[in-house]
């Protein structure tokens, strides 16, 4: 999409400057356990972004991802299935697929035995 930006006159000739607006996209997501069943695996689709260009942030129930192409921004909150531990997240780039495996947080961790009378 192209939009008229700016017009000069000079002389009998007009200069037009045309400003390309970035369509702005929700990227492709798909989430699945990892083979133990103790964390998830979350693939983004990001084709033609540069990895420098990439922002992810997550928390216990949350992920966000930016990511911008030539053309395209993509943008958007994911809320997750289960709770997970942001800490221990890594995530790699590679060919348009950015990748996060994350550990789920152990939900009987800080549980305690109550006494019943």
């Amino acid at each position: 999409m192209t939009e008229l930006a700016e017009v000069e006159e000079k002389g009998d000739i007009k200069e037009v400057e045309e400003e390309t607006k970035k369509r702005v996209v929700i990227p492709e997501i798909c989430t699945y356990n990892n083979e133990e069943s103790t964390g998830s695996i979350i693939e983004i689709i990001l084709p033609g972004v540069e990895k420098d260009t990439i922002k992810l942030k997550m928390n216990t129930d949350n992920l966000i991802v930016y990511g911008e192409s030539d053309s395209i921004n993509y943008g958007a909150i994911y809320q997750l299935c289960c709770p997970v531990d942001p800490e221990k997240a890594k995530s790699t780039y590679k060919n348009g697929l950015l990748k996060i495996e994350v550990p789920y947080i152990d939900t009987l961790k800080d549980t305690i035995d109550v006494k019943i009378e």
